[in-house]
């Protein structure tokens, strides 16, 4: 199958960029170095073209039933243009995907599923809406819609400047609807670097033009990669996959999205797992020596018996050290702790830290 395309990728390719398959889209994996990418965000600003990331919208009177029924966090909490981060379930509690919704008004729903998750997204919904019979219009905006994420301390500042609005003071998982260099943006306070910063969605229609107008380094995937492992950010697919990594939000370390007192699915498995001990719980951990832990890497304790796997890991360009994440028994999940990482074929020792690993400026 041939993969799906950025409106962006004739500007990529021109500008040099290398590519890499995700979520079965192209997309540019880095553009020049990846850790003065890394660096341009930590210590300025940098774009990303992040239109892989799916757009799916609801409109009707029975749009925030569904969607607080879909997700577990309670979505009847948010104000028009507010947006919320939230798991989507499935009957036992497992992470199907991770999202942001956000509500645009009172009938007016749109969430973003991982690259490659929209289509079943879209119609889980469907599926849903149709069974229980409600009034809903759900529409797959993915291919229409382009998403830029504009990143770092000078983030905020350089948007500001080129929209007649004023930005500065849209708070934290906001949004409104202003012009960025004359083209019409939703502007999200949100990102997944840990910095501050805007999201934009646009019309893909509108993609180049203001790619182009926006005068900051390019940033790819790779980039986008090491900050938010730094940040101890979940990556859908790789920290969590519900067919060969299955979590739970508990497991993943992220119950702040769970309400257990709103009836989503899943919630009942969720609700009689709270009371429990947890068997695995995700920790950041870094290594003394200078080898990188790559996901389904065996974590082992010191007598060598393996107690869990590594998910995600990287050499930080912020610390310059290997850092990485994965589950271990709660028994092995104390800040300070130590076990060993199996790296081809030898045995690196690490210690459990807390995360995020940095404290973004």
């Amino acid at each position: 199958m041939l993969p799906r395309l950025s409106p962006l990728i004739t500007s990529h390719e021109q500008l040099g960029a290398k590519f890499t398959t995700f979520g079965g889209w192209k997309m540019p994996i880095r553009f020049g170095s990846i850790i003065e990418e890394h660096n341009c965000v930590r210590n300025a600003v940098g774009k990303f073209d992040v239109s892989h990331m799916g757009q799916i919208y609801l409109d009707g009177k029975d749009a925030e039933y569904l969607t607080n029924k879909l997700v577990s966090n309670n979505v009847t909490r948010l104000r028009d243009n507010q947006a919320q981060y939230a798991m989507i379930t499935d009957d036992n509690g497992i992470i199907l995907d991770d999202t942001l919704v956000y509500r645009n008004s009172s009938e007016s729903f749109m969430f973003i599923p991982n690259a490659g998750h929209d289509e079943e997204m879209f119609l889980r919904w469907a599926h849903f809406r149709d069974k229980w019979d409600l009034d809903v219009t759900i529409k797959n905006s993915t291919n229409e819609i382009a998403m830029f994420a504009i990143q770092g301390p000078l983030a905020v500042d350089s948007i500001d400047a080129l929209s007649p609005d004023s930005l500065l003071d849209l708070k934290r998982f906001t949004t409104t609807v202003t012009t960025i260099s004359g083209i019409t943006c939703t502007v999200s306070r949100t990102g997944y670097t840990g910095e501050d910063g805007f999201e934009l969605l646009l019309s893909s229609n509108d993609a180049v033009t203001l790619w182009d107008a926006l005068d900051f380094p390019p940033c790819g995937l790779g980039s986008r990669d090491t900050l938010r492992t730094e940040m101890g950010f979940l990556l859908s697919g790789q920290d969590f996959n519900h067919q060969t990594n299955p979590r739970t939000p508990f497991e993943a370390g992220v119950d702040f999205t769970v309400d257990l007192g709103q009836d989503f699915i899943g919630r009942d498995a969720l609700l009689e797992l709270h009371s429990k001990e947890l068997s695995l719980n995700f920790i950041g951990f870094s290594l003394s020596e200078r080898s990188i832990p790559r996901p389904g890497s065996a974590i082992l304790n010191d007598v060598g018996e393996q107690i869990g796997v590594v998910t995600s890991g990287t050499l930080s360009p912020t610390l310059d050290l290997p850092i990485g994440l994965g589950y271990v028994p709660p028994s092995y999940s104390s800040i300070g702790s130590s076990f060993q990482v199996a790296i081809r074929n030898s045995f690196k020792p690490a210690t459990i830290c807390s995360t995020p690993f940095i404290n973004p400026q």
